[in-house]
């Protein structure tokens, strides 16, 4: 961001309520505290007495354990706002963090939202709205059905059109819900139906399109950042195809064995496809690289990323710190010749899971907690030696992340401190990411999406 200007403390929030829970709560206390900026934390009944909570200037308590009754409660937060005495809402990850009505009830109190509008939020949101705003942008996406799909002859004669293999995707969702492969016209209805029932049931929206089916594909995805006064950049891009079940295990940047003159257009069909949706604040443009070398399109993320440290260690930039100035009408100060990726990060996310019960979550008390260390080394963790991980959220115990000037370094940091990391009393997927890590298809970087499933499998 810019050098401090003299009106910078009066264009600030003072302070800044968090409507979120966890490492990202955490995440964002700290900053706004090297900011000057106040907070308030919001929690559940299970969050009573995390330690993270103390680190707020004021917590407070917005309804039981369940989600749809406390961090999801939108009259609640707003409440909580109100009550804290808040110029602006920071919504994290996951949660209200994408939902585009949040955001317009935010606004009608006369609250920040620190993120997109609600107008370019709703655009973005809707995978199909997404895909036409990426053609208008001229970004490559998988051929497919324009639209939602609203019969079964219509899906019929889309997939022939497109060809099968065929995946079938819930225009609303994420994380690997609603979505459902077909391998030909037998299979096709059953998965749409499915896929279809799945939607409804997460995300309160059966929309179902149609792409083709990109087999052993490379996730790669780029960190853009825009301010509310035209500017647009991207922080290069992160490689998450080391994933299971479409969640993410490790993330990386840059991608390994990506042409720079890939990198180069992807990251730039980035920005085209931002400044058409008129977005600002952080988001992530995501893509699918096939294994010849070409990308496409498949959705934004209008929101802070779990794997955003990974970016920040490259480039040296505080995207939080970033989202909270640039919603407070601040300029980047930055242009694209700015932003120099310098060596290689990994992030591997530290859940409570068995990997060696098909991941079966493991909440419970943690007995003790001693973080690694070192030079290139970056623990982001709420957890705390007592603290009871809840079995109601998700089971992000925290964020490993390292940074060295090489690859190869990078992943030998990463190893070392893994091995360092103690977490007793409850399960975690350490081992997991030290078998992953030394496995010679990870270090040869010749991964993809099923890469992780395939090697569980055999």
């Amino acid at each position: 961001m810019a050098a401090d200007s003299p009106n910078r403390a009066e264009r600030m929030f003072k302070r800044v309520l968090i409507a979120n829970r966890g490492e990202i709560a955490l995440r964002v206390i700290r900053a706004c505290r090297e900011l000057g900026v106040e907070t308030v934390a919001i929690f559940s009944e299970a969050d009573r007495g995390a330690p993270y909570l103390e680190m707020a200037d004021e917590a407070i308590c917005v309804g039981p354990a369940k989600a749809a009754d406390s961090y999801l409660r939108i009259d609640r937060v707003i409440s909580a706002a109100e009550i804290g005495n808040v110029q602006a809402i920071h919504p994290g990850y996951g949660f209200l963090s994408e939902n585009a009505h949040f955001a317009e009830v935010c606004r009608s109190c006369n609250i920040g939202f620190i993120g997109p509008t609600p107008e370019a939020m709703a655009k973005v949101g809707d995978k199909t709205s997404a895909r036409n705003l990426a053609r208008e942008a001229g970004v490559p996406c998988v051929p497919g059905s324009n639209g939602i799909i609203g019969s079964e002859d219509e899906a019929i004669r889309v997939a022939r059109e497109v060809g099968f293999p065929v995946l079938l995707k819930a225009t609303a969702g994420g994380g690997g819900k609603g979505m459902r492969v077909a391998v030909d016209d037998a299979a096709l209805i059953p998965a749409w139906q499915q896929a279809s029932a799945e939607a409804q049931a997460a995300f309160g929206n059966p929309g179902i399109y149609i792409e083709r089916y990109v087999d052993r594909p490379r996730h790669v995805e780029v960190q853009i950042l825009g301010d509310q006064h035209g500017t647009m950049l991207h922080l290069w891009e992160r490689d998450c195809s080391t994933q299971r079940r479409h969640q993410k295990l490790i993330e990386e940047s840059p991608s390994p064995r990506l042409a720079p003159a890939t990198r180069k257009a992807m990251c730039e069909a980035a920005v085209r496809l931002a400044k058409v949706a008129g977005y600002h604040s952080a988001g992530t443009v995501e893509f699918i690289v096939d294994q010849q070398g070409n990308f496409y399109f498949i959705e934004i993320n209008a929101r802070i990323q779990v794997e955003h440290p990974v970016s920040e260690m490259v480039t040296g930039i505080d995207l939080v710190k970033a989202q909270i100035r640039i919603a407070a009408g601040e300029k980047l100060g930055l242009e694209q010749k700015d932003v120099v990726a310098r060596g290689h990060a990994i992030e591997c996310r530290i859940n409570a899971e068995d990997p060696a019960a098909n991941f079966r979550p493991c909440p419970g008390r943690i007995e003790q907690i001693i973080a690694p260390g070192g030079f290139g080394v970056r623990f982001d963790s709420h957890a705390a030696a007592g603290y009871v991980v809840p079995p109601h959220y998700d089971s992000l115990v925290g964020k490993l992340i390292v940074h060295q000037p090489t690859r190869t370094e990078a992943i030998a940091t990463m190893i070392r401190a893994l091995r360092e990391l103690r977490i007793q009393g409850i399960k975690t997927t350490v081992p997991l990411h030290l078998d992953i890590l030394s496995h010679s298809a990870f270090r040869d970087a010749e991964i993809d999406t099923k890469f992780v499933e395939r090697w569980l499998a055999g």
